[in-house]
């Protein structure tokens, strides 16, 4: 029976595979794009419904202008690498709930949340992009799909060995379901929600830069939330987030790649992909003349360029702040759980 259960699931994992656009990594979906994108149209309606929807002022207009500015960006990158398909069935929407939780989600098909809380810690157009850029790779990423079908796999394996055990104590078959709980918590769930937010920040800061926002400002960023979050004192491994220390160190070592792709503030993308972060700066815009300033005269030339929008921007200037951008909500939790 074990072993007839092992085969069917490999047969179906190596159907259900699939590669994680300009990252590479190759990732299990074994639920229909469609299917969950009408499940998550279906969610998001009836939080939009529970929630007070923030429509009009300053930073309702800001949460729409780096909404759509992301989107078209991300959707000009993908068609002109041919990979439109990808987002096809996307329906973008970008919405302020009025929550003082500071807290962001995007459920499958491109369905973006940013609660109103968070917005004294993005403090600019810039921040709010590290934030949107975040919850948008998730999308893109399909982090929900993979999250829903890691949980399938760990159920349908549960369930074979407790059918390989039943003839077993049944103190001894309580025991092996409370070690495989633990074991696969500690061992599978935590490190694959670690590594699905780790992988955002590095889309995302890919993003940001594809729609003009300086990808310097990511760190900063969450420099504020290390500021300002209201530590629990979990340790990382037992958590579903990496630490900001561990987020800071990792965008740090990212911005390099993510400048590959910066214009500056026009918006506009280049063509081809950087699934490797040692690509040169041909093969990732193979039309665009290659620069020969280097490393610290460009990065210099993009802080001046972000100084510049951010002396123009409507946000708030700080705020005191709890929670993580990404962490469930009284609202959100089920869809959030389920992206």
């Amino acid at each position: 029976m074990v072993r007839t259960v092992a085969l069917l699931l490999s047969l179906l994992v190596l159907a259900a595979c699939e590669t994680v656009p300009i990252t590479g990594r190759q990732q299990i979906n074994l639920y229909g794009d469609q299917e969950l994108s009408t499940m998550a149209a279906r969610e998001y309606r009836d939080i939009i419904r529970e929630s007070t929807v923030i429509r009009t002022g300053a930073k309702a207009q800001q949460v729409q202008k780096v909404g759509a500015k992301i989107k078209d960006a991300v959707t000009q990158y993908f068609r002109q690498n041919g990979e439109e398909a990808r987002i096809s069935g996307y329906r973008w929407e970008f919405n302020l709930l009025d929550e003082d939780e500071v807290n962001a989600f995007c459920l499958p098909g491109g369905k973006v949340a940013i609660y109103s809380g968070i917005m004294d810690v993005t403090q600019s157009e810039a921040g709010l992009a590290v934030v949107v850029g975040h919850e948008v790779a998730h999308a893109i990423a399909n982090h929900g799909n993979e999250r829903m079908s890691q949980s399938l796999l760990l159920e349908v394996t549960g369930a074979a060995l407790s059918i390989a055990l039943a003839g077993d104590d049944p103190a001894a078959q309580e025991v092996f379901s409370m070690a495989f709980g633990i074991g696969t918590s500690l061992a599978v769930a935590l490190p694959f929600s670690r590594m699905h937010e780790s992988e955002a920040d590095r889309l995302g800061l890919i993003f940001m830069a594809m729609a003009g926002y300086d990808p310097h400002e990511a760190p900063r960023f969450w420099g504020r939330m290390a500021a300002a979050n209201d530590n629990d004192g979990t340790p990382e491994f037992l958590s579903t987030h990496p630490s900001d220390q561990t987020r800071i160190a990792d965008l740090q070592s990212e911005i390099a790649e993510a400048m590959r792709y910066y214009r500056g503030g026009s918006g506009v993308p280049p063509s081809g992909s950087a699934n490797s972060r040692s690509q040169s700066r041909a093969e990732v815009s193979p039309n665009r003349p290659e620069r020969k300033a280097s490393q610290d005269e460009e990065e210099d030339s993009a802080d001046n360029d972000a100084d510049d929008d951010m002396d123009d921007d409507d946000g708030p200037s700080a705020g005191i702040v709890v929670n993580k951008v990404t962490g469930s909500s009284k609202k959100a939790r089920a869809a959030k759980n389920r992206h």
